[in-house]
């Protein structure tokens, strides 16, 4: 079967505008998605929550340390199926956890009694 030459031309147009098409149709999302999380950014920046810092614990469980208003931080375990309060902290503590972790022996030290050193110079 030869095709006529109007009909390759025919086809090699239909070809050339579906990926014209297909092309805007990635830049026009593209675009899309750049200004949602724009948009979303701002309006998280703007409350009174805010995500300081996560670290992943296993597959879907993970710790997070989340800014409430300005002088309060919360460190809340976070599953897939639910949220927990691990420990309230304030600006002071926060930055005296470095201090604890630096003062900890490396070898052998878990979290718990990182936690337990922790508790104890930080007692109220």
């Amino acid at each position: 079967m030869i095709l006529s030459s109007a009909s390759m031309t025919n086809s090699i147009i239909e070809l050339i505008t579906i990926l014209l098409i297909f092309v805007f149709v990635l830049l026009i999302t593209c675009y899309v998605t750049r200004w949602i999380a724009g948009y979303q950014k701002t309006k998280t920046a703007q409350g009174n929550l805010s995500v300081i810092e996560v670290i992943r614990v296993s597959n879907n469980q993970y710790i997070q340390l989340v800014r409430a208003g300005n002088e309060q931080y919360l460190v809340v375990g976070v599953s897939k199926d639910q949220m927990t309060l691990l420990a309230t902290l304030s600006k002071e503590e926060l930055c005296a956890i470095p201090e604890i972790v630096a003062n900890t022996k490396r070898t052998g030290t878990g979290f718990a009694e990182v936690l337990e050193e922790f508790k104890k110079k930080h007692a109220k």
